[in-house]
């Protein structure tokens, strides 16, 4: 059984009986390298929007070594102080709840934002343009404008938290000049737009985490690349983005996930759900 990955980067499962490729195994290592990233994100004692598919890993790979303190706030209103000790495939499963620090409803979480008291927010996007604005709601599919799923938490998410990281796969597809719908709003257009919307000072995007590296954002709120994942090129990325892509001038190259950090997301992910299985992952 292996999952399929609508417009939106919502999986379905189906069933195949298809071999682990060498394809695979690259997949599996950009994956991880996205794990590990995200989880460099998280600072300890800060409170996480933490979401589902790869953050969920993050998260727990964050906890485990250089955050304890960071909580985890997710959507259907549980809080944790610790990660869940058994791997995760919804935010609502048993092993998730059991031992929670709170378990409430959706609107004591979300809250929050409104609050002021969330650092740090994951989101996943099916488009995400050179200002780092983010589409849910209309994707292509066989030539004909999607309708998917929309917004849930995420538009509160992206303007309320302190900042937010973005993790999707690296395509010209959805990496867009300009998203067909600004479902959760980036920098908006540049030059001020979010200090001009009323949004918290300070807030947007910082990273944009994806299977050929990590974009970050200047300071008029345009995306560049910061690093690129090992044996990947700049020529990879650029070709992959339909826009032209500012490189940094001291590109790096994004760590490797240490023994220790792989070490957790294999305990969390015993069956490769989220780092091996490309279409159900992001």
């Amino acid at each position: 059984m292996i999952a399929s990955l609508r417009p939106d980067g919502v999986a379905y499962l189906s069933m195949s009986s298809r071999a682990p490729s060498e394809t695979d195994a690259r997949e599996s290592v950009a994956r991880e390298l996205m794990v590990a990233a995200a989880a460099r994100e998280i600072r300890d004692g800060e409170w996480v929007f933490v979401g589902m598919r790869l953050p969920l890993l993050a998260f727990a790979v964050a906890k485990a070594t250089h955050a304890p303190r960071a909580v985890g706030l997710y959507e259907n209103g549980v809080i944790r102080e610790g990660a869940a000790e058994e791997s995760l495939l919804t935010m609502g499963d048993t092993a998730h709840v059991r031992g929670a620090t709170f378990c409430g409803a959706m609107l004591d979480v979300m809250g929050l934002l409104q609050q002021g008291r969330v650092h740090l927010g994951f989101l996943g996007a099916a488009e995400v343009d050179r200002f780092g604005n983010l589409n849910t709601i209309w994707g292509q599919g066989d030539g004909h404008a999607v309708r998917l799923p929309g917004s849930g938490g995420a538009c509160d998410i992206a303007c309320l938290a302190a900042r937010t990281v973005v993790m999707l796969e690296h395509d010209r597809r959805r990496f867009v000049e300009r998203v067909a719908h600004v479902t959760s709003p980036g920098y908006g257009t540049g030059n001020g737009w979010r200090r001009a919307q009323g949004l918290p000072a300070g807030s947007g995007p910082s990273a944009v985490i994806t299977t050929l590296g990590v974009l970050r954002f200047t300071a008029d709120g345009e995306a560049f690349l910061a690093s690129v994942h090992p044996g990947v090129r700049v020529e990879d990325v650029l070709r992959n983005t339909g826009w032209t892509l500012r490189v940094a001038d001291k590109l790096t190259e994004t760590p490797a996930p240490t023994p220790q950090e792989l070490a957790i997301m294999r305990k969390m992910d015993p069956g490769g759900v989220w780092t091996r299985n490309r279409e159900k992952s992001l």
